[in-house]
């Protein structure tokens, strides 16, 4: 029997832990980890449907030199060579990296060391800081260095938690569930600040409708009230704080107006925070993605700080990651104006101590481009040569249309990842085969600073390598063989604990200089532990003793004003768009987007938008839209809901070229960022909402991958094959048509009806069904989970469309864990009313695990509960 291997989840900073059982065929079975700190077994959907996404279609198995198939040693040896070339040439500001928090704390460090210690340019920044550099620099104005200072537990000792811009119930559904635990177990209470209502509103007991940019001034309103209410710890303050003074008298001079909530919300809100001493604020993208997403985060710690309410157990503000190493990036310098171990790249000291250590030849002695600032300088010729590792930045940053024409004009791009088609690595001139989850071992930091391994469940594909080698390799060509001879990830990390010894010596937050001397065999066996790692202490908490790490040893409260999102509106663009993630998808759907079972809920790009504003824009349910920015335009299907504020639609980030080409969220996003951080806003894009006018729109399946050309399109799995979602202009012949999108297959079975324009055709292979076409002049109206369902059948009745008397038809996906349908729920409703969420989930399943859903299942029985008064 094959043995189960204990590692951690790719997805989000929860960090969950996860058992891996491979099952011998390339298959890999995957649970939660009951002893992991993060989770205790809980997973969420996606977690679940890890072992869908392993499979090797579409990975790259070996190294490609401008497309063509190349050996290792050459394509290695090109970079190498390109990069010395150009360094010698324009100086080592002339190159740069483009990281990820997918890569593992190992990989970062010896990247973060090649650039920094070697070339001699700060020029590595890294996709966090589309996530959390606006906490990184909060974190630093305010305790000196960037530290967490609570742990998951908190949550759960809590008498209050605070949820600010986080939609915890989809975006760190295992958290979600942890605090749901809570407050049915001990009555915790949750208030939660969002513009829309999430499904994590489902466990608020007050909701605040924020106005977008409006987070400074609520929580600048809330210090105002807790020193009018005398709740300040003066002592605390007076031996550890510093600019309190100022930072109260800017907090009372403002405009609570800019909050767009009444004074009764306000009162409920400032009452509750008041009167309760073991308070948590959680805060994530909502207000990190913000151009004064600095500024809102002091004003969150601002609170804590006056209140002593920090370090304590069930007290403090808590910063929660997007990425699952967004904090290894962090504690070894991945950022462009950090050093490794938390060390400040324009201290002198720091820099000498670094230098030192790596025995480097010189140091950068300034910040290096930051993300949007990279990209910028990469479209005006100053960067020469660009290497991008595990993330997507013609996607995933801001202007994208520029990102792209930038890299396409670079005179040398290398990209190293799972795949060669991604929106990025089809620019590149190198692309190198570089391991992914479930392939490599390492290290990730969750955010609650525990350090946990990722190990091997899998053989390594075709000739990947990590990107710790990777790198390595590059940098022993370009001379620097001993300083990046390495033989495995436990090597790289003892140098990486040994390193923080000195940030320790500094008096720096990050230790873990205990491990410096850990064995292969002790790595190999390593549990996750929360850092810091000394002799002298283990984990834990920070600041309940008021010791900081800035050079007074005091925090600094900060006078800081909301400020109004950069992207004006105007007749033109009255709209303020934001925008986030979905349940069941991740980033670009690389991963995520192999999985039948995630694409099942929501199963194309979506504009969520207001009643009124869909009146306005001639908008109706299943129209699809054109979203139109300063910088670009997208398409989506309408979505119209009251979940949304009237001038404040909603869109979802994950959809690329490779999934619905017309969809791409970063293309009407600006490249506005946060001056402090250099975060950008990504939330508040002014935009114009029209119908896009189709002649046509049609639903298509097939048991093989096809390709789509219409004007509007989102293909993702379906199970046994795949489903699109399609519209254009234009008459077309369908069953010309059918044959060129399914490809060449015998005649199919056709029905036309003239008089409404329908036209629906079914392929059949040896007496099985292949593919369909659904075609309408409006939206498709089909059972699209029945038909999916009949792929590989003889679907005799499959023009029909929907299920005849005797078979039931589950309806769109509510549940993702455990696969139940809309009308599943909605048959177990009793007519006799008294349904709950937990009745349905007895009965169906459904929120029974990860519990995102649950918000979604309490609407239906709102809905439709109970049905016979109805009828």
């Amino acid at each position: 029997m094959t043995d189960t291997i204990r590692s951690t989840c790719p997805y989000c900073g929860v960090g969950c832990g996860v058992l891996l059982t491979p099952q011998g065929n390339g298959a890999l079975k995957v649970e939660g980890d009951p002893e992991h700190p993060a989770n205790y077994g809980r997973l969420c959907s996606k977690g679940l449907a890890l072992g869908d996404t392993v499979s090797l279609d579409g990975r790259l198995l070996a190294p490609k030199v401008d497309g063509k198939t190349a050996k290792w040693d050459d394509a290695l040896q090109l970079v190498a060579d390109k990069f010395k070339d150009t360094i010698a040439e324009h100086g080592p500001d002339s190159v740069a990296f483009y990281v990820s928090g997918q890569l593992l704390t190992e990989d970062y460090y010896v990247a973060n060391k090649l650039m920094k210690g070697f070339i001699g340019s700060a020029n590595i920044d890294t996709n966090s800081r589309l996530c959390m550099a606006s906490t990184v620099a909060g974190h630093k104005r305010a305790f000196g260095t960037d530290t967490v200072p609570g742990t998951y537990e908190d949550l759960e000792l809590a008498d209050l938690v605070v949820l600010v811009g986080s939609n915890l119930a989809w975006c760190h559904p295992v958290l979600y569930q942890r605090l749901a635990a809570a407050r049915a177990k001990r009555g915790t209470k949750v208030v939660v600040v969002d513009p829309r209502r999430t499904s994590t509103c489902d466990i608020a007991d007050l909701h605040l409708k924020l106005a977008p940019g409006g987070d400074a001034a609520l929580f600048n309103g809330l210090l105002a009230h807790l020193a009018d209410q005398g709740e300040i710890d003066a002592e605390f303050v007076s031996q550890h704080v510093n600019g309190f003074d100022a930072a109260l008298e800017t907090a009372r001079a403002e405009d609570l107006s800019l909050t767009g909530l009444t004074e009764a919300d306000l009162a409920t809100f400032y009452d509750m925070f008041t009167k309760t001493k073991k308070t948590v604020t959680v805060f994530s993208q909502g207000i990190n993605q913000s151009s004064s997403g600095t500024e809102k985060v002091n004003s969150i710690i601002n609170c804590h700080l006056a209140t002593g309410r920090i370090g304590l157990p069930g007290s403090g503000p808590f910063s929660v990651t997007g990425q699952p190493n967004a904090m290894g990036g962090r504690e070894t310098g991945g950022l462009a104006n950090m050093l490794a171990a938390h060390l400040d790249l324009e201290n002198a000291q720091h820099r000498d101590a670094v230098k030192s250590f790596w025995n480097a030849p010189e140091m950068p002695e300034a910040a290096g481009l930051k993300a949007v600032d990279m990209f910028d300088a990469l479209a005006a010729g100053k960067i020469k040569a660009l290497w991008v590792a595990c993330t997507n930045p013609v996607i995933s940053l801001p202007n994208a249309n520029l990102v792209e024409e930038a890299i396409k004009n670079c005179p040398f791009t290398v990209v190293s990842d799972l795949s060669d088609q991604t929106d990025t690595a089809r620019l590149a001139d190198v692309v190198l085969p570089a391991l992914g989850w479930g392939e490599k071992s390492g290290t990730v930091t969750n955010s609650d600073r525990t350090i946990s391994r990722q190990r091997m469940a899998l053989a390594h594909p075709g000739e990947a390598r990590p990107d710790w080698e990777i790198f390595s390799e590059v940098g022993r060509r370009m001379g620097w063989e001993e300083a990046f001879d390495y033989r495995n990830e436990a090597q790289i990390f003892r140098e990486h604990a040994a390193l923080s010894k000195v940030a320790g010596d500094f008096g720096k937050d990050f230790d873990i200089s205990a491990l410096s001397d850990i064995s292969d065999e002790d790595f190999d066996g390593f549990e996750p532990q929360k850092w810091p790692i000394t002799a002298a202490r283990e984990g834990g908490r920070f600041f309940a003793d008021g010791k900081f790490f800035t050079p007074t040893g005091k925090a600094n409260m900060l006078a800081v004003n909301a400020r109004a999102p950069q992207a004006e509106l105007d007749e033109e663009y009255p709209l303020r768009l934001n925008t986030g993630r979905q349940r069941d998808q991740w980033h670009t759907m690389t991963r995520t987007g192999r999985s039948s079972k995630l694409s099942k809920h929501l199963a194309e790009p979506f504009l969520q938008i207001n009643p009124e504003d869909a009146l306005a824009c001639g908008l109706k349910d299943a129209d699809l839209a054109v979203v139109k920015g300063r910088a670009g335009e997208a398409i989506f299907r309408v979505w119209i809901t009251e979940d949304v504020a009237k001038g404040s639609p909603f869109v979802p980030i994950h959809w690329t070229c490779q999934t619905a080409a017309a969809s791409t969220v970063s293309k009407i996003i600006p490249a506005i960022v946060d001056p402090f951080s250099g975060q950008p806003e990504s939330k508040s894009a002014a935009v114009n909402i029209t119908k896009f006018t189709a002649d046509w729109y049609a639903f298509a399946i097939s048991a093989n991958a096809f390709e789509t050309t219409s004007d509007y399109w989102a293909k993702v799995p379906a199970e046994g094959g795949w489903r699109a979602e399609m519209a254009g202009s234009g008459e077309l012949d369908w069953q010309a048509y059918s044959q060129e999108l399914f490809g060449t297959l015998k005649e199919p079975m056709v029905m036309v009806d003239q008089s409404t324009g329908l036209h629906r055709l079914a392929f059949f292979e040896d007496g099985k069904l292949s593919a369909a076409l659904f075609v309408s002049p409006e939206p498709v109206a089909v059972a699209r989970e029945y038909v999916i369902g009949l792929l590989g059948s003889d679907a005799i009745n499959v023009l029909a469309a929907r299920p005849g008397q005797d078979v039931k038809d589950p309806g769109p996906t509510v549940c993702s864990c455990m696969n139940v349908g809309r009308n599943q729920i909605l048959d177990a409703i009793p007519v006799e009313g008294g349904a709950t969420v937990d009745l349905i989930g007895e009965l169906t399943g459904a929120g029974t695990n990860c519990g995102s859903c649950r918000a979604e299942v309490a609407q239906l029985i709102a809905q439709h509960s109970p049905r016979m008064a109805a009828e």
